[in-house]
């Protein structure tokens, strides 16, 4: 038997999947990654632990599952997207990585806008100027930290950086690319343009590759501290997003997916990167060659109900809590829920909205705010299948993963939201399923990542809409859009008083 090795570099850890031929994962190991906030809104990581951990779980996993480590025939990526990574002319790291969800750059998407124009730089990118986003970060750079600006020879994302360590080779590929905004994102190369406009030398943009490039082998340093074989094959892999995707099946046009984690993507394939969605949703590169995704973001997905649970119900399960909501019909008594507790992305991008509870009644119980809550979540993520479907998309299958997947009162409440079937696979391994379906094409297991997928994604259950409860929820769901606007003013005036 001969294996692959996903490696999903996250923010709370780096996780490592071993994985047959047949698609089943053999062994996993997980290493943590330490957070840096030195200041409120400010959150970074040190690169070179990333290095240190993933070396930590792959050479773990191989003592632990006694495998032999000839018989790892490649290894791939999925990483936390848009992180910035600096490194100088002898590619030594200059400074911690200013990650994704740091939140110190609104004054340099302003100034992006000011100097490229919003309409000319979703021309080019696709996308919105968001603070999560890489230029941003940049920009910050370039005006606070002038002495380490001057130093950098090129920039990476984080995965990107674990597999320089790993390999020697500097590269960046296309989806995580796309969430800099620097790339072009039709043209597929750096956008001169906007680096001339911000005043970014184009020299220290890597070069860009496919996901499923061979990019090398390991150096000599990499095998002996990750007990690794020198001759392992290295693939580019692609941004966590991109790899949870390919993980999950979508790979073609008829396919979405619903993840809902801390956060709540909904995530479509696109064959073109012409569309225009008018920055209401994102618009990257997928990990499958000359392929695209559309994605929308609710910010406070299932982090709204770990919030409810540790402030009203730490007393019991989420099993439990779920189940109290199944006692309740449809609608919860007429409660609705908005999951704006950390603000929103899609379609509002707005961090100063804040969650709601609107109908609150004296004959309403637990049960009843719990399934408000799991319904306002859920109306949340159905915006952006409205957005995508406005577009033109057809959605006609849903592939749900996460908590939202754990839960046959929650599928079957997406189906009913989302007016289509819902999928639950068998096995669900996000990212790391990715990457590892990247390096199991990429050693010739496989002559595509869709017949990679007909191989390791199967079906458990599919969940179809229950007619009434498509209507109830299709005039609860018009009620739910209203709140935003209801609410938004007061929320402005009550954001002064927070501060």
């Amino acid at each position: 038997m001969s294996y692959v090795l996903g490696v999903d570099l996250g923010t709370s850890g780096v996780k490592v999947l071993l994985v047959n031929r047949e698609g089943s994962v053999e062994y996993e190991k997980t290493a943590s990654l330490t957070l840096i906030q030195e200041k409120t809104g400010y959150a970074e990581q040190d690169p070179n632990e990333w290095v240190e951990q993933t070396y930590e779980a792959i050479s773990t996993l191989l003592s632990e599952s006694n495998i032999n480590p000839h018989l790892v025939e490649g290894i791939s990526f999925a990483g936390q997207m848009h992180g910035l990574v600096l490194l100088d002319s002898n590619n030594q790291v200059i400074r911690n990585s200013i990650l994704w969800n740091d939140t110190r750059t609104t004054e340099e998407c302003q100034d992006i806008y000011r100097s490229v124009g919003k309409d000319r730089l979703l021309d080019i990118t696709k996308n919105l100027a968001l603070e999560g986003f890489t230029l941003p970060k940049l920009l910050w750079i370039k005006k606070h930290e002038p002495n380490n600006f001057n130093k950098i020879q090129t920039f990476l994302l984080p995965k990107d950086y674990v597999r320089y360590r790993l390999t020697g080779k500097l590269h960046m590929d296309y989806s995580d690319a796309a969430g800099t905004l620097l790339l072009d994102l039709a043209k597929n190369k750096w956008s001169e343009e906007i680096c001339e406009l911000m005043e970014i030398p184009t020299e220290i943009c890597p070069e860009l590759i496919n996901s499923i490039a061979e990019v090398g082998t390991l150096t000599e340093e990499a095998s002996k501290k990750s007990g690794l074989n020198m001759a392992t094959k290295v693939f580019a892999g692609g941004a966590d997003n991109a790899c949870a995707a390919i993980g999950s099946g979508v790979l073609r046009e008829d396919k979405t997916l619903v993840s809902i984690g801390t956060s709540g993507v909904v995530l479509s394939y696109e064959e073109s990167g012409d569309k225009n969605f008018e920055g209401k949703v994102h618009y990257f590169n997928h990990g499958a060659p000359d392929a695209f995704y559309s994605m929308g973001v609710t910010l406070a997905a299932g982090h709204s109900l770990s919030w409810y649970k540790e402030t009203f119900a730490n007393d019991i399960g989420f099993d439990e809590l779920v189940q109290e909501a199944s006692t309740v019909k449809p609608g919860a008594g007429g409660l609705l829920f908005t999951p704006y507790i950390n603000g929103e992305r899609t379609p509002h991008v707005d961090a100063t909205i804040r969650g709601s509870f609107i109908g609150i009644d004296a004959s309403h119980k637990r049960q009843h705010f719990t399934r408000a809550i799991l319904e306002g979540i859920t109306f949340s993520l159905q915006e952006s299948v409205s957005i995508l479907r406005e577009s033109g998309k057809k959605i006609e299958t849903i592939i749900s993963v996460g908590g939202g997947a754990k839960s046959d009162l929650w599928i079957q409440m997406q189906a009913d939201i989302f007016q289509t079937k819902v999928i639950r696979l068998t096995s669900e391994q996000g990212p790391g399923m990715g990457a590892a379906m990247i390096a199991s094409v990429g050693v010739g297991w496989f002559n595509s990542l869709a017949d990679c997928g007909d191989v390791f994604i199967q079906e458990e259950k599919v969940y179809k809409p229950i007619e009434e409860n498509v209507e109830l929820y299709h005039d609860l769901f018009h009620l739910y859009k209203q709140v935003y606007s209801s609410t938004n003013k007061i929320n402005n005036q009550l954001h002064k008083i927070r501060m």
